[in-house]
């Protein structure tokens, strides 16, 4: 436990992946470094409950092969991630339907940020196991998917013709330069869709619902900006999961620190320039402090600081020993015609998070909960499956109302890290509400924090609860 008189010369208020981060890029450059965290446990919303064998995710964040911050941050070379099949199948009109896969032969662009193979999977059923350290021009190697049909003319995808069209859209996605992106006008994602010159049929029934599932967003009041920015890594990668859980991915970070770096059960209750102060330990001196919380615990201690609003998520997990034969797809309602958003025989991806003989379904709502939310789930999982779910048992139902913070337009995608020489703030409500969005806005707190630190700015001697920062940061 930390004594009165700890110094160090950061302090990081918050155990997530963003104050992770930021620990082992401030420790790599010689900075002693304190994380306090005020959970039992490091990780934050990034957490999964262990249940009989099984490893169910609170939130069920999808990564993608093609976030460059799993790459370029430290603590995270054992990473493995255990991608979907290419693509994602649609449900429309009683049919599922294969979309989005990358066409056979795809240019060297296309599969720039793709990952090579570099484990079996222990079960036959699953795909190969990649590394996020692994990056290289190497495509990953197509899943076994099973006698699913293919797309045709009246799909969601409309025609052939439609259907090259999006391929196209996707390629030029995939290729296209994020500044580019970024200058394009912003308006609600939903708006800017209809400007995208693909037919309506494909935008309604696979745009929408892909968007929806990137964004956490199923009304799509995103910014059409973040949501370009969700197509190209979409279009650039793969989806994928953490082997063994959401909790892996922090625990990986925390486990690679120093020991005595990270400290739990640890409440701050104040911060200055130069301080934080905690409930059992008293002040903590120090030359610089980094809030790496959620956005509402950061306001709390930095007044003024703007808290968002945000997207509710609501998991299911339920187990069966006869699994729907979907393969290791992620699968999407085109038809919208009940509460879930999108749902997949998780175990097939990743088959550490079931025990053995036992499939792991989880399916993701998105909005207010519905009431009765197992009974309704049930009910659509029976129509995306084509399958009976009166026999599957519920594992759990996990309800976060505050997820994802919403980026709604105008959102600036850099939102300053930066408060005052000696106080800064990062997490996934300064960036994109992703798990890239955190790491990426502690590699720029970091990357601030040293160079204010090698400039020897004069530090602010503040009182424990700072003046405060810019009344819209």
């Amino acid at each position: 436990m930390l004594e009165p008189a700890y110094q160090a010369d950061v302090v990081v208020v918050g155990a997530g992946v963003a104050g992770l981060s930021a620990a082992h890029r401030l420790i790599s450059a010689g900075v002693t470094t304190a994380v306090l965290e005020a959970a039992p446990y490091v990780g934050g919303r990034m957490s999964t409950e262990k249940v009989d064998g099984f490893r169910l995710d609170r939130i069920g964040q999808l990564l993608s092969t093609s976030y460059p911050e799993l790459e370029l941050s430290p603590g995270l070379d054992a990473l493995v991630l255990r991608p979907f099949a290419p693509g994602v199948l649609l449900h429309s009109d009683g049919r599922r339907h294969r979309a989005g896969a990358p066409a056979r032969g795809g240019s060297a662009r296309s599969a720039l940020h793709a990952v090579r193979a570099l484990a079996s999977a222990p079960r036959s059923s699953a795909a190969p196991a990649v590394r996020a350290r692994a990056l290289g021009p190497a495509a990953l190697p197509r899943a076994r998917t099973g006698a699913l049909p293919r797309p045709r003319a009246g799909a969601p995808l409309g025609s052939a013709v439609d259907q090259a069209r999006l391929g196209s859209a996707l390629t030029r996605f995939a290729a296209t330069p994020v500044e580019r992106l970024l200058a394009r006008p912003e308006l609600p994602a939903a708006r800017a869709l209809a400007a995208r010159g693909l037919p309506a049929r494909t935008v309604d029934g696979f745009l929408r619902p892909l968007l929806a599932t990137l964004l956490c967003d199923p009304d799509l009041t995103t910014s059409s900006r973040c949501a370009d920015l969700a197509l190209r890594t979409f279009a650039s990668g793969r989806l994928c999961l953490p082997e063994g859980g959401a909790e892996v991915v922090p625990e990986l970070l925390a486990a690679t620190l120093p020991p005595g770096t990270v400290h739990t059960g640890v409440r701050v209750t104040a911060v200055s320039t130069t301080s934080v102060t905690t409930a059992e330990h008293g002040e903590i001196r120090c030359r610089a402090v980094l809030v790496a919380t959620d956005a509402r615990a950061a306001a709390e201690l930095l007044p003024g600081l703007r808290v968002p609003d945000f997207h509710p998520v609501t998991v299911v997990h339920h187990t069966t020993d006869d699994p729907p034969a979907t393969g290791g797809y992620l699968l999407l309602d085109s038809d919208r015609g009940g509460p879930v958003a999108h749902t997949a025989v998780v175990s097939r991806v990743d088959p550490a998070r079931a025990p053995a003989g036992r499939a792991l379904v989880s399916s993701t709502v998105l909005g207010p909960c519905p009431a009765e939310v197992d009974t309704a789930v049930r009910i659509h999982l029976s129509r995306l499956y084509g399958t009976s779910t009166a026999r599957w048992e519920t594992l759990a139902v996990h309800h976060t109302a505050e997820a994802v913070p919403a980026m709604r337009p105008p959102h600036d995608l850099r939102r300053p890290v930066r408060l005052l020489a000696g106080l800064y703030v990062c997490g996934d409500h300064r960036d994109t509400s992703t798990v890239q969005g955190a790491l990426h806005s502690a590699h720029r707190a970091s990357t601030a924090i040293l160079s204010d630190l090698a400039a020897n700015r004069p530090m602010h001697h503040a009182d424990p609860s700072p003046a405060t920062p810019r009344a819209a940061a």
